[in-house]
């Protein structure tokens, strides 16, 4: 968890410790894009139920960062269509993404983000992947530093017309240091 982003990071932190991700859903997930969870309504949801609508009743003000995009293993703030971009206060998603050739990234800096990407940061979505059309626009608080095979794995499972898993995926989450 990033100390460049303080308020989303101290948020992660009181809820994991409270064990409030403990047996939640990851309910969403796309291949090529990310995987996410969080929604306390997930913990008894049926079968298809939809999802991704619970809350913990507050949000978090937006925490943009230059310097933290959306590269593969990225761990970003869900939100909803807010002017503030205010984050979710639990849901989050783990950013699987893709690679980008440059053409492609010329694209997503010409029509999507409307600012140049950093040459560093080009390599990086052009080597390992990510979403860069979310950089700026959702807060990355964290990175997954080791598993992300198992965020392939997850983002790989078949999922029903609302792209939630067709057997349900479960968190656990434990603070190992801080």
């Amino acid at each position: 968890l990033y100390d460049k982003t303080p308020l989303h990071r101290d948020n992660f932190i009181k809820l994991a410790n409270q064990h409030f991700f403990d047996s939640l859903l990851f309910h969403r997930v796309i291949n090529g894009f990310m995987i996410q969870g969080g929604d306390p309504q997930s913990k008894y949801a049926q079968p298809g139920a939809m999802l991704g609508n619970g809350d913990v009743g507050y949000t978090i003000p937006a925490e943009f960062e230059t310097s933290l995009y959306h590269k593969k293993g990225a761990l970003a703030a869900a939100r909803t269509n807010n002017p503030e971009k205010a984050s979710s206060g639990c849901q989050f998603y783990i950013v699987q993404g893709k690679i980008f050739t440059d053409a492609g990234l010329d694209s997503v800096e010409t029509y999507r983000l409307k600012r140049k990407i950093p040459v560093w940061q080009r390599q990086i979505y052009k080597t390992i992947g990510g979403t860069p059309h979310l950089d700026m626009n959702y807060t990355v608080f964290g990175e997954v530093e080791s598993g992300l095979e198992v965020v392939d794995k997850i983002a790989n499972a078949a999922r029903d017309k609302n792209n939630r898993p067709l057997i349900d995926i479960r968190m656990k989450m434990k603070i190992m240091k801080r």
